[in-house]
């Protein structure tokens, strides 16, 4: 981790995890000069020469953590894709979870009672990360609208909500 003037933590490659649990990404590609070392010392030394990249090039952590929420969006509906095959499907879904949510796990309605991806009423849904929230969401649309995410679309389009 690395601590900022601002006090703000950040982990290098993903939100969760040690150095150790990524050292191969993080040294497979550049050899290393310093066979002797662990793996895990190889891997926070190049994290952090990241970060230094990254703020020498202007990368702000306001905007780092945009890139990030990005990525992690585009990787929620990589994931939906992959869990619905048909792309007419998966675009109605696509369109139904961006009206609902915009893709924002930690969406909450106005009245505070419809929660996630979906805006499901479930408090279990509420605790579940994006991708269960992906398939909890496929799952009722399964079984409330025949599978068909362009019903549970045209549903929403109809009554704003589904």
């Amino acid at each position: 981790m690395i601590k900022l003037s601002t006090g703000v933590m950040h982990r290098c490659v993903k939100p969760v995890g040690l150095a150790q649990d990524y050292a191969p990404c993080l040294t497979a590609s550049l050899p290393s000069t310093r066979g002797s070392e662990p793996v895990s010392r190889i891997a926070r030394s190049r994290c952090l020469m990241v970060w230094a990249v990254l703020c020498v090039m202007g990368i702000t952590p306001a905007h780092a953590t945009k890139e990030v929420k990005q990525a992690s969006i585009d990787s929620l509906k990589l994931y939906a894709h992959s869990r619905i095959v048909s792309e007419i499907q998966y675009n109605c879904f696509n369109k139904l979870i961006t009206k609902e949510s915009n893709w924002r796990v930690e969406a909450i309605n106005p009245n505070g009672n419809h929660f996630g991806l979906g805006q499901m009423r479930n408090t279990k849904y509420r605790n579940l990360d994006g991708y269960r929230m992906i398939d909890w969401s496929i799952r009722y649309i399964a079984h409330r609208y025949s599978g068909s995410s362009c019903k549970a679309f045209a549903h929403w389009q109809k009554h704003g909500w589904h």
